[in-house]
């Protein structure tokens, strides 16, 4: 943890069928998850993100998620998919209006271009709407992103880029909690590795 505060806290986190995860994330840090397919990466994050069912306790900020509304939970605590969803037809209305300002040297950030927010959905390809959910959800302004394997359709060059960009947020104080499959990518942005298996967290 890179703060003397954790800002998200974790503690007894298990779904129905058993396991238990106990782990904090720190202000400004990254914490990549790695393991086997299968292991209970991507249902951690969704259990964090208060989005399947499980016990244990969950924190934010001193605050217990059982004391927050889901909806808002869910804007401090952004859980993103690896196959992310999109309820409109067109890219602009995924986005807040407040996000105008940011949203041209983010387009750039991660080599999108600046017309692309003008465009259809259905016109993107799969790296595109993954880095365009990734923005989506700077754009909210979140305290946590939970992101799975989110550069999983790009490139080596637009994966830096991406990792770039989250290390700024990070220095801005965004904590970010990562399943991915890679280690090198691991060792390039992660504070902490933890290893999945089981259900149980381990350090990688």
């Amino acid at each position: 943890m890179t703060g003397s505060k954790a800002l998200l806290v974790v503690r007894g986190l298990r779904t129905l069928r058993g396991g238990s995860i106990d782990m904090d994330l720190g202000r400004g840090e990254c914490v990549c998850v790695l393991g086997k397919s299968g292991s209970g990466k991507s249902v951690f994050l969704r259990l964090v993100a208060d989005l399947d069912q499980g016990e244990g306790a969950v924190t934010l900020d001193g605050r217990d998620r059982n004391t927050w509304s889901g909806p808002e939970w869910r804007r401090r605590v952004i859980y993103q998919a690896a196959e992310p969803a999109w309820w409109g037809a067109t890219v602009a209305e995924h986005f807040p209006a407040e996000a105008s300002r940011l949203l041209p040297s983010w387009l750039n950030d991660v080599g999108l271009p600046s017309d692309i927010a003008s465009g259809d959905v259905v016109r993107l390809s799969t790296g595109e709407r993954q880095r365009l959910a990734l923005l989506r959800s700077l754009s909210r302004k979140p305290s946590v992103l939970l992101l799975d394997e989110p550069t999983a359709s790009l490139d080596q060059a637009t994966t830096l880029a991406v990792e770039r960009l989250l290390q700024q947020e990070m220095a801005a104080g965004l904590g970010i909690l990562m399943v991915t499959h890679s280690s090198e990518q691991a060792g390039r942005i992660a504070h902490r590795r933890l290893e999945m298996d089981g259900f149980v967290l381990r350090s990688a």
